[in-house]
């Protein structure tokens, strides 16, 4: 308490800056880097999700014997990003390096903040207070695995970034201006100060600023580019958070379909472990909704504090249960299962379009006209864009971008993983998942303007969803023709209709994230 005090009080001028010590040494600053185009290898990201400075258990009843499983993949959208193979999807031999005889000429980046703690009210903070009631009253004991509870506190916040979430975004900015840097050369030239976007929530501004560090450095970030911070508040159009507009959004029968289908799914999902556990624990009745809280306590801890005792009491089958929870969430939520997720994501979509085209996109969406309409505040021109949102938002916009290839098979099996679509809660929505556009011009294609879609480095195949778009191993199509298509599905999406109608909705269809007209 004493040396806190005493470091509370130093004056702070006593320790001047960089500009005021002066002495810095030579500065000479060399080329912008362009490793997307000029590295042999890519930079995946294919370590251990739970790499330095986390650590993961590995599941109950795993020996050391046994192959080792990185659990965080399995954590849904609460799993750290990690690299998906673009054979997942169908181009086994597709690589987010620039093809040959092509050069990027501009980048489209959306992407969702890191790791943070729970949002408020979530189910950790509800088990914690439920524990905590039960260790007043008469009665309570742990024994074994739960033995830890004895003396557990629930130290998570709620909604910040955690500072892994913090590095995540960092570490994103560090690659991207690895990989894209050279784009930047486009500002020089004109003079110009890249604009990128955010919402008001701290976690989202401080998303964008750790980019923004990790992109330009520090402390030049703080002059060579506009965060501009668009308010995310009931009522106000913001296309990072369409939810505030879109009212079916918020009609749990219309908007949180993978919710509903998703908690009944875990009410037998754990049924083996919960009964191993309530062996040691009394004056407490644990519950499904207790089993994915405890799960989540395993997520959120590991993220916020680098490790978690409760990793330790799921199976690997109760992981599995884990991510097709999430899986069901999202995909009815937020994915092609929704009638309300091309609605969301159509702000986005319109506003993509409108740099493709150079015009400002129509006010028929979440887009902020007020700022959307401003070349200060929506650029036209330039040759990187980079948005941080949400991570329901990022899947509402592949939805209403119709990139079915994400969302490959039958509608999700309510009762169980059948294996039979290719979606996947951790490899599409995770903490700093991105969606990225790549622009290119290649001399040897007809036309020679081109255009590919990743995510998470996964080059996403277009041909079965956009007619006319050729089968290629590399995902390239025409930039022309994939602009065409999107302007189509802009009009085929109809905001007002999927957002404020009165229609009925069910689990175990795929709407293609647009609700059926009467």
């Amino acid at each position: 308490m004493i040396a806190a005090r005493i470091y509370a009080h130093v004056n702070s001028k006593l320790f001047p800056p960089e500009s005021k010590v002066g002495y810095p040494g030579p500065t000479p600053t060399g080329e912008e880097p362009a490793a997307i185009e000029t590295a042999p290898i890519y930079p995946y990201n294919h370590g251990p999700s739970d790499s330095f400075p986390l650590v993961a258990a590995q599941p109950w009843g795993a020996s050391k014997f046994d192959r080792k499983i990185d659990i965080t993949k399995y954590w849904g959208n609460l799993s750290p990003w990690y690299s998906v193979s673009s054979a997942d999807y169908g181009l086994p031999d597709a690589s987010p390096l620039i093809p040959d005889g092509c050069n990027i000429v501009q980048l489209h980046l959306l992407y969702r903040h890191g790791a943070r703690y729970p949002t408020s009210g979530a189910a950790p903070a509800t088990f914690a207070q439920k524990v905590h009631n039960a260790t007043l009253a008469k009665g309570f004991n742990v024994t074994g695995e739960l033995s830890f509870l004895s003396d557990w506190t629930y130290k998570l916040g709620a909604e910040l970034l955690t500072p892994v979430g913090r590095s995540q975004n960092f570490n994103l900015g560090v690659a991207y201006r690895q990989l894209y840097g050279h784009l930047l050369n486009n500002f020089t030239a004109t003079n110009t100060t890249p604009v990128f976007r955010t919402e008001s929530q701290d976690r989202m501004v401080k998303t964008a600023e750790n980019f923004a560090a990790g992109f330009f450095g520090v402390p030049e970030y703080l002059d060579q580019v506009n965060i501009e911070i668009l308010v995310e508040s009931p009522g106000l159009n913001n296309s990072g958070a369409p939810y505030e507009v879109c009212n079916n959004s918020n009609i749990a029968s219309r908007g949180s379909i993978g919710s509903t289908v998703a908690t009944e799914f875990a009410l037998n999902a754990f049924n083996s472990t919960i009964a191993r556990l309530q062996s040691q624990i009394f004056g407490l009745n644990l519950t499904a909704t207790d089993a994915i809280a405890m799960l989540q306590l395993c997520s959120y801890e590991t993220h916020a504090l680098g490790y978690s005792a409760f990793c330790n009491l799921f199976t690997e089958e109760d992981f599995l249960n884990y991510e097709y929870y999430y899986d069901l969430s999202f995909y009815y939520n937020n994915g092609p299962g929704s009638p309300v997720a091309a609605a969301q994501g159509k702000g986005y979509l319109e506003e993509f379009v409108a740099r493709f085209t150079h015009s400002f996109p129509a006010a028929d969406s979440a887009s902020n006209l007020t700022y959307d309409d401003s070349k200060t505040y929506f650029p036209l021109n330039q040759s990187i864009y980079a948005d941080a949102t949400h991570e329901v938002v990022v899947l509402d916009t592949l939805t209403a971008f119709n990139l079915t290839a994400l969302f490959q098979g039958p509608p999700l099996s309510l009762s169980g993983n059948q294996k039979r679509n290719s979606f996947v809660a951790s490899k599409i929505v995770p903490f700093a998942t991105h969606f990225t556009t790549q622009i290119l011009e290649c001399p040897a294609h007809k036309p020679t303007r081109q255009i590919r879609f990743l995510v998470n480095d996964a080059v996403v195949p277009i041909s079965d969803s956009y007619h006319g778009c050729p089968k290629k191993a590399d995902g390239l199509c025409s930039f022309d023709h994939v602009v065409s298509i999107l302007q189509k599905r802009i009009d085929e999406i109809d905001f007002d209709h999927d957002c404020f109608a009165n229609y009925t909705a069910k689990a175990g269809v795929d709407y293609n994230g647009r609700a059926r007209e009467s």
